[in-house]
């Protein structure tokens, strides 16, 4: 008979097999890289917990046909401890044979011990199953923006993904950018691409910083949100080494946002391949500042050669987005679901602080290399 039950340690070779089928090469066997990772990812780093662990679905051949990844992510509500778990991948082998053992596996994941779950890649399809198991949509964080800098070349690059040849076009397209840019009025505002000139207000600073300071700017950069992590010892530290790890994306960028007194005003991560788009993984900011490291963040990847900015939404930056010339899509959404009717409440008021570095986004499975 069909039962889902916990991760053990002897099924990673089999969930392996199974990301590897689904979402990898299928006729290829898993690398030893991608197994090493899943047992790392899902049962060994700082801040797992016995009681909440991903599922398998096993069918009656005892055979592993599905499978949801789960996160446990600490997190304080004014003076309660809580337990977060972050769902990651729900994959299941046939679906035609069995439609309902997705459903199956999300009940029975809703149904554990946490506190609170969330998940920020929930497909259509996903969050349907979150919805009818009286889980929440959060659209101010279900959103993806998008900056472009440079046209000519964010064309070439985007085209140059499918088609190949198109990329022969990125010298003309890079030299019709300099042209453009040069001409538009230095830290004006347009749809169509960032001025060269590109002065920061205020009197703010942008300095490059490695994955330890930023490390430490989290906590008092994300206080002011009512629900936000509590890492467990050596949690945060692992979910930055990974997250610094993304090959697909490019180089990892931190840097800090200071004012003219020195003290921090916000942070931001990002990843960038020479004259690619730059993947946004975390913008922090005090209150009241996240226009201004905004700001920031757009000058710094300009600098550097982006051809545009992409990253995920939060309350306090689609505010501050807006009237920035920053474009807004819906690929995923970001979900929560509580038997406690105030964390629900906390996170529809956006006083969670989820997405990028407390959400799924910092996981090597996404832009991360195991060849």
């Amino acid at each position: 008979m069909a039962e889902i039950r916990l991760l053990e340690p002897e099924d990673i070779g089999s969930v392996a097999r199974l990301f590897q089928t689904i979402f990898r090469t299928p006729a290829l066997a898993p690398p030893p890289a991608l197994n090493a990772y899943l047992r790392r990812l899902y049962l060994e780093m700082p801040g797992c917990d016995r009681e909440i662990r991903p599922l398998v679905h096993v069918d009656d051949a005892g055979a592993i046909t599905g499978f949801v990844g789960v996160n446990v992510l600490p997190m304080r509500y004014g003076d309660r401890t809580l337990r977060a778990a972050v769902c990651g991948s729900l994959m299941v082998k046939d679906r035609e044979a069995d439609p309902m053992a997705g459903a199956r596996l999300l009940k029975a994941f809703l149904a554990g011990p946490q506190d609170i779950s969330f998940s920020e890649t929930a497909s259509e399809v996903s969050t349907r199953m979150w919805v009818g198991l009286r889980g929440v949509v959060l659209p101010s964080y279900s959103l993806d923006w998008l900056r472009i800098v440079r046209p000519a070349s964010f064309l070439t690059d985007l085209v140059g993904e499918r088609l190949k040849a198109f990329r022969l076009a990125a010298p003309l397209a890079r030299s019709f950018d300099r042209l453009f840019r040069g001409r538009l009025v230095p830290g004006g505002l347009r749809w169509s691409g960032v001025p060269s000139v590109w002065p920061v207000q205020g009197g703010l600073s942008v300095s490059t910083i490695d994955k330890t300071q930023f490390a430490g700017l989290v906590e008092p950069l994300t206080r002011h949100h009512a629900l936000r992590p509590d890492w467990a010892k050596g949690q945060l530290e692992a979910v930055l080494a990974d997250a610094e790890n993304k090959p697909a994306h490019g180089d990892p960028v931190f840097c800090q946002v200071t004012a003219p007194s020195g003290a921090p005003v916000g942070a931001f991560l990002y990843h960038l391949k020479p004259n690619g788009i730059a993947r946004v993984l975390e913008i922090l900011a005090r209150p009241g500042r996240a226009g201004a490291v905004i700001d920031c963040l757009t000058g710094d990847a300009a600098s550097r050669g982006a051809v545009a900015l992409r990253g995920r939404t939060r309350p306090a930056l689609l505010e501050a987005m807006l009237g920035r010339r920053i474009a807004f899509t819906h690929l995923a959404s970001t979900v929560v679901h509580s038997r406690d009717a105030a964390l629900v409440r906390a996170c529809r008021d956006g006083e969670v602080f989820f997405n990028g570095i407390s959400g799924e986004h910092w996981s090597r499975l996404i832009g991360g290399s195991f060849d």
